[in-house]
């Protein structure tokens, strides 16, 4: 079974989603790596292990050793739908189904890979920054909530920096 989510994109055509789903315990990862290197086309999905998606991409979304995984669908045709997503899912992946929820998601993300991935390793400072000369600026509001949210809170707003500059460096990388 496979809980599948659908996502609307505003730029495709009303009847074409992109469909996502999150597994663990995957225990065929090498056989869905061998249809996507093979070309099959009934496996054109992207596949990304689900610790470090920078990494997965450039071995084909997926290695032999990924036991969680991200599965990503983008409808081309009407006929590419919800159910034959969900059917072919649950046929192809021998894992557990997850619900694709930011704490799942968060669960699964290796930060200290990311972090070095996008050689993103001074986060904090550029908020500080971001604030100005004196006062208080945007810097010092972020740095006050994350004192007042105790340790999660700076974990998390943390995680919500890295986000966007992850999102910004793949947009940039887009559009060269």
């Amino acid at each position: 079974m496979s809980l599948l989510n659908t996502l609307h994109i505003t730029h495709l055509p009303e009847d074409l989603q992109v469909y996502l789903s999150l597994y663990e315990e995957v225990k065929n990862a090498g056989y869905l790596q061998q249809q996507l290197l093979q070309g099959n086309s009934a496996f054109e999905y992207a596949f990304i292990d689900a610790s470090i998606i920078a990494e997965s991409f450039r071995r084909f979304g997926i290695s032999p050793a990924t036991t969680s995984l991200y599965a990503i669908k983008v409808s081309r045709t009407p006929s590419v739908n919800a159910a034959t997503v969900q059917q072919h899912l649950s046929d192809s992946i021998e894992g557990k189904p997850l619900p694709f929820e930011e704490s799942a998601i968060t669960r699964f993300t290796d930060m200290t890979k990311v972090k070095k991935t996008y050689k993103l390793t001074d986060l904090g400072r550029s908020k500080v920054r971001a604030g100005g000369k004196g006062g208080a600026g945007k810097g010092e509001a972020h740095e006050d909530a994350r004192l007042a949210n105790g340790d999660n809170g700076k974990e998390e707003a943390e995680r919500k920096e890295l986000e966007m500059m992850v999102l910004g460096l793949m947009a940039l990388r887009g559009a060269t």
